[in-house]
């Protein structure tokens, strides 16, 4: 059976343990209400949730989410509790649906406006001034340029442009829009294709070596600071774990005519560690000025289009270099009331990596271990979703619980579109022995839909073992793809690393080799590059194995490398910076 729950109004969606007051992180994947893929065709090896293409802009001091096929959008004072408006965006003059993907999201003066993308030339524009109220009307009936994945940007001047393209044999397109007609002015203007005989990141494929596709640009988003304008994109394709966002600089709007200068990396990247990906998204102010970016993150095991969405903090240094910051991405990270934007994080660590684990039942190959292996791809399931299934997992010693995320998988899940009205229950114990538990979080009460819940305790706890007990599920079976505990293990943190040795290859500098010595007391590294020793922007997680074939770099730079250990207790202090030629 298919149950499809259609509601007007807003459904609350906490990001965390409760409306706690105290609240300072979050962890991606955010933990909103992913609706499931909306068509029978994308469920093929399985009903899922999926999402992508997101969009944040702040109005009216709130921030605004929309996202691909959700049928509505999310609305948030904090960037933690999140608030759903449903809402079918209909032709107003046929009453036909139309998904609202890869959307479109600007605000022109005090109304923001709101366009999906479409090859067609007959849907609306819509517009509002009370986005919160889910108060909407057809700004532009039919607006006949369309566009795929379109954006908004408007100018310090007043004036409106749009950008849009889709496509891994043509550009993306950008051009002026009159701000009371919105027809074009002129014609859409070529702003950037992909190189990716110069740019190793932007080649196709997980191992970026074009195998059997080129690669794709699309997604394309505008910012503007000091006076110059940064382009973005998405490439090479959503499926990969390399799916970046780059950015190309200039100094007007469109390029036309204009010296372009793309930066050489990418400016989300993030191919390791638990939820990778951070292509097709867009860079946005929070209250207090700092810069973040929301992109799209990958699952893509039941389909091509199981995404999800992240959340990084970014901005621009000294120099005007377009940064985001994705190193520890998945790990609990700063909200922006907190202010503390340049930390990241609190430095809590993952406590349970590869460590055991205790089921009550498992389904199949879907075995226990899964849900500790970080990996969003592979999960655990019960054989079933009754009351009393568990998961039970051993930090190995007594540490210091900070937090912990659960992230749901989507096993025998029955739901298509979007479900409003369902929830999660579940308990959470903790022990020193295995056999004397406390009540940890109680949530046998919760009515919110919490896919990738995140809770961050109030005090910290001392625990060795980590129970999770459902009471209910939305749908499905009772699966995990990450029972991630976070803190610090009680103990040393790991030693440098030493003889990082980056062997650039003779044939292709765009590929190198990178090897360095095993550290005893790490179960992972940070390796950061960047193209000058100050500006290691770029970081690639790489748990258990001390080599790395990366592929990503700009074949006529030098670059720059450093590294770090990572364990239950903390990182090591990284390596002297090696320059590349």
């Amino acid at each position: 059976m298919i149950k499809k729950v259609f509601m007007a109004g807003c459904l609350v969606l906490c990001m965390a343990f409760g409306t706690n007051a105290q609240q300072k992180t979050y962890c991606n994947p955010i933990n909103v209400d992913y609706g499931y893929t909306p068509f029978p065709s994308f469920a093929e090896w399985g009903k899922h949730r999926a999402t992508a293409d997101p969009v944040i802009v702040t109005y009216k001091g709130d921030y605004y989410l929309f996202s691909t096929n959700q049928w509505g959008y999310w609305y948030s004072s904090d960037m933690l509790n999140w608030h759903f408006n449903s809402r079918k965006f209909l032709r107003p003059w046929n009453k036909v649906l139309d998904e609202l993907c890869a959307p479109a999201v600007g605000v022109i003066g005090d109304t923001m406006i709101v366009f999906g993308s479409t090859y067609s030339k007959n849907f609306t524009i819509w517009m509002s001034t009370n986005p919160k109220g889910n108060e909407w009307k057809p700004l532009v009936d039919s607006f006949e340029f369309g566009g795929w994945d379109p954006a908004f940007f408007t100018d310090d001047d007043g004036r409106l442009y749009m950008y849009n393209g889709s496509s891994n044999n043509y550009p993306v397109y950008g051009v002026e829009l009159d701000r009371k007609t919105f027809r074009p002015i002129g014609s859409r203007i070529p702003m950037y294709m992909l190189q990716e005989w110069r740019y190793g990141w932007q080649r196709f494929g997980e191992n970026m070596d074009n195998t059997f596709l080129d690669p794709f640009i699309e997604g394309a988003w505008m910012t503007k600071h000091n006076g110059k304008y940064y382009f973005q994109y998405g490439a090479p394709g959503t499926e990969m774990s390399g799916y970046a966002d780059g950015v190309v600089v200039s100094d007007g709007p469109l390029f036309e005519g204009r010296e372009v200068k793309p930066q050489s990396d990418p400016l989300s990247f993030k191919p390791g560690g638990f939820s990778r990906g951070a292509g097709h998204g867009a860079t946005f102010q929070d209250f207090n000025n700092n810069y973040w970016h929301v992109s799209t993150s990958i699952v893509c095991v039941k389909n091509t289009w199981e995404r999800r969405m992240g959340i990084w903090p970014a901005g621009f240094d000294k120099d005007d270099v377009m940064w985001c910051n994705t190193a520890f991405g998945d790990y609990p990270r700063y909200l922006p009331s907190v202010n503390k934007h340049d930390e990241g994080g609190p430095g809590w660590m993952l406590l349970n990596y590869k460590k055991p684990v205790t089921v009550s039942s498992t389904l199949s190959s879907f075995f226990a271990n899964n849900a500790v292996d970080e990996s969003i791809k592979t999960y655990w399931s019960a054989k079933t979703a009754v009351k009393g299934e568990w998961i039970q997992s051993d930090l190995g010693n007594v540490s210091t619980v900070n937090a912990i995320q659960i992230n749901y998988a989507d096993q025998d899940v029955e739901f298509l579109g979007k479900s409003l009205g369902v929830y999660h229950q579940y308990k959470l114990y903790y022990s020193v022995d295995g056999k004397k538990w406390q009540v940890l979080v109680d949530k046998s009460n919760n009515k919110t839909d919490v896919p990738h819940e995140y809770v961050e305790l109030e005090k910290p706890v001392q625990a060795r073992f980590i129970k999770l007990e459902n009471i209910h599920m939305p749908t499905g079976k009772f699966a995990i793809s990450g029972l991630r505990v976070f803190g610090n293990g009680n103990g040393t943190k790991p030693d440098a690393v030493k003889n990082l040795i980056v062997l650039r290859t003779e044939k292709d500098k765009r590929s190198a080799y990178i090897k360095w010595n095993p550290v005893d007391n790490a179960f992972a590294y940070n390796l950061y590059y960047g193209t000058a020793p100050d500006k290691l922007y770029s970081c690639i997680m790489v748990y258990d194995f001390n080599e790395y074939w990366f592929k990503a770099m700009d074949r006529n730079k030098t670059y720059y490398f450093s590294i770090e250990a990572i364990n239950e207790n903390g990182v090591s202090e990284r390596t002297k910076v090696s320059k590349v030629d």
